[in-house]
C-alpha cells in the first residue's frame, strides 16, 4: 500500500492511496478459500469446486465483499500512518478499481487540529473552603428537633387544639350507604395540616379521648369510586387518644436517634454537611473558572464541517429567517464549544482518562433519584436511546477530566465564611441569570419579525442554577 498526503489546505486533505492488483489479487484469493468449503455445485464434492467455477458464479460478490473489506482496512491504516486523526466521516473517491486490477482511490478527510495542553497542568483557579461557626451547626440542629416532633399522650379530660395529633377509628356513609374503603382504624392526624379531606381537622379541634364525634366532610375529585366524586360524606368517629407536642430535647439520646454516636458526633456530621452543600456549589465555580481558562488556549483552526453541525444543533427548531438572523452568534458559540471539547479530549486521551460502565450506571442512578416515582420511565428512555447513555457517558467523561485538571492545576485556596460564600453563590447566579435574560431578549426582537416561533429554545453557554452556580456547557467530547 502506497499512501501520498495532496492538496494541503488547512485542516482538509487529500490522501491518495494505491494497492496494486497482486495485493488485490492476493485478498480475492483468500475469499475464495474461504467460502470454497461452504459451496455445493452439481457435479462437484464439497470444497473441491475450481476456483475458476467459482469466480463465473461468484466473482461479482466476491469482489463487493472483498472491495468493501480492504477499503475499510486500508483507509485506517493510511489515517494512522500519516497520523491524521478526523474530524467525522471521511468522504472517499474511487479512480481505479475492479477484478485483477490496481486499486486507486482518494480519501478525504478534514483533520482534527494539533492541541497544545501543557498549559492546562498549571492553570489557575480559586478553590474555595467554608468554615462553618458552631453557631450555624447548633441553628441546624434545632431546626431538625423541631421537625421532629415528640408527641406524649395528655389527660382523658384534655381537650384537642391545633396541633395535636389525633388517633382514631373511623366508619363513613354517603346518603346512608357504606361504600369501598369507608372504614379506618387508628387513623392518626395532626389538627391543622388539612392532610386527610379538606376542612375535616378543624371539626375534631376541642375532642377527647373516648369522645364520638361526626364529621362531615365532600369526597375529592381524585376519590378512586368515581360515582361518590365531590359527594359528602358522614364520618362517624370514635377518638382513641390525644397527644401534644413537646419540645425534643438535644441530648446524645437524640443524637443516637439521627444515627450518630452522640451529641458532639452528630455536630460533626451536620457541619461537615453544611460544608459540602456549599462545596458542590464552589467547585462548579471552579470548574466554571477552569473552562474559562480553557477559552483562552490558542487553537490555529477549528474543523468547518463541525462548525457547521453545531450550529445546526444550535439552530434546531428555528424558521429559516430565525437561524440566519443568528447565524454569527451561533458561529461564534459553536467555535468555542467545539474548541474547549477537543481541548478537553485531547488531556483525556493524553492522560488515559476512562469511562467505566459502572460509572455510567452511577450516573443513572442519580438521574434516577432527581425523578421520584418516574424510574421506570427514566430507565425505559436509557435503555430505548443509546444515544442518551452516550451523551451521559460524555458528561462523565467530561467531569472526569475536569477533576483530573484541577488535580493539575495550580489552585488559589481562601478559606471564606457561610456568608461569603453565600455572596460569591448569588453573584454567579446573577451572572447567569443576566446571560440568560439577555439571550432571551435576543430571542424576542428575532421573533417580532418572525411569524414562525422556535419549537425548541437553545441556551446560552452558561445556565441558570436554582441551588447552585451555573456549569458552563461545552461541546459534549467523546469518550474513547
Amino acid at each position: 500500500m502506497k499512501v501520498t498526503v495532496e492538496n494541503k489546505k488547512g485542516l482538509n486533505k487529500d490522501l491518495k492511496i494505491f494497492i496494486d492488483k497482486e495485493t488485490m489479487n492476493s485478498y480475492m484469493d483468500e475469499k475464495y478459500e474461504e467460502i470454497k468449503g461452504s459451496v455445493n455445485l452439481k457435479g462437484f464434492r464439497p470444497g473441491k469446486v475450481p476456483k475458476e467455477i467459482l469466480k463465473r458464479q461468484f466473482g461479482k460478490a466476491v469482489f463487493g465483499e472483498v472491495l468493501d473489506k480492504v477499503l475499510k482496512e486500508t483507509s485506517t491504516k493510511a489515517l494512522e500512518e500519516k497520523k491524521i486523526k478526523p474530524a467525522g466521516q471521511p468522504k472517499l473517491d474511487l479512480k481505479t478499481y475492479g477484478e485483477d486490477k490496481d486499486l486507486e482511490y482518494v480519501l478525504s478527510v478534514t483533520e482534527l487540529p494539533r492541541i497544545e495542553i501543557k498549559s492546562l497542568e498549571n492553570i489557575k483557579f480559586d478553590e474555595y473552603t467554608v468554615k462553618i461557626d458552631e453557631s450555624e451547626t447548633d441553628k441546624r440542629i434545632k431546626e431538625i428537633a423541631k421537625n421532629q416532633p415528640n408527641f406524649k399522650e395528655v389527660s382523658a379530660d384534655t381537650k384537642a387544639k391545633k396541633g395535636d395529633l389525633v388517633s382514631l377509628d373511623y366508619k363513613a356513609t354517603v346518603e346512608g350507604k357504606d361504600f369501598k374503603g369507608s372504614e379506618g382504624k387508628n387513623t392518626q392526624l395532626t389538627l391543622g395540616k388539612d392532610l386527610f379531606l379538606k376542612g375535616f381537622d378543624e371539626q375534631l379541634i376541642g375532642v377527647k379521648k373516648d369522645d364520638e364525634k361526626v364529621v362531615e366532610a365532600t369526597l375529592p375529585e381524585n376519590f378512586p369510586e368515581k360515582e361518590l366524586v365531590n359527594k359528602k360524606a358522614k364520618f362517624n368517629c370514635k377518638i382513641l387518644s390525644v397527644k401534644q407536642s413537646e419540645e425534643v430535647k438535644i441530648d446524645d439520646s437524640f443524637a443516637k436517634n439521627l444515627g450518630a454516636k452522640d451529641l458532639k458526633d452528630l455536630k460533626t456530621l451536620i457541619s461537615k454537611q453544611i460544608n459540602d452543600e456549599y462545596k458542590n456549589s464552589l467547585n462548579q465555580l471552579s470548574k466554571n473558572q477552569i473552562l474559562k481558562e480553557i477559552e483562552k488556549i490558542k487553537v490555529d483552526e477549528v474543523p468547518e464541517n463541525l462548525i457547521e453541525e453545531e450550529v445546526k444543533i444550535l439552530s434546531q427548531g428555528m424558521s429559516e429567517e430565525e437561524a440566519k438572523k443568528n447565524k454569527k452568534d451561533f458561529v461564534d458559540q459553536a467555535k468555542t464549544r467545539i474548541k474547549t471539547g477537543l481541548i478537553l479530549n485531547e488531556f483525556g486521551e493524553k492522560n488515559q482518562v476512562k469511562v467505566t460502565e459502572q460509572e455510567v450506571q452511577v450516573e443513572v442512578q442519580k438521574q434516577l433519584r432527581m425523578m421520584p416515582g418516574q424510574e421506570k420511565m427514566v430507565m425505559d428512555f436509557y435503555q430505548k436511546n443509546p444515544s442518551a447513555l452516550a451523551s451521559l457517558r460524555g458528561t462523565v467523561y467530561e467531569e472526569k477530566i475536569l477533576n483530573l485538571i484541577k488535580e493539575k492545576g495550580k489552585p488559589n485556596k481562601k478559606e471564606i465564611s457561610k456568608e461569603e460564600a453565600e455572596k460569591i453563590l448569588k453573584e454567579a447566579n446573577k451572572h447567569a441569570h443576566d446571560d440568560d435574560h439577555s439571550h432571551s431578549e435576543e430571542k424576542k426582537e428575532t421573533k417580532k419579525k418572525s411569524p414562525t416561533k422556535s419549537a425548541k429554545e437553545k441556551k446560552p453557554a452558561t445556565k441558570k442554577a436554582k441551588s447552585k452556580p451555573a456549569v458552563k456547557k461545552t461541546k459534549k467530547v467523546s469518550k474513547k
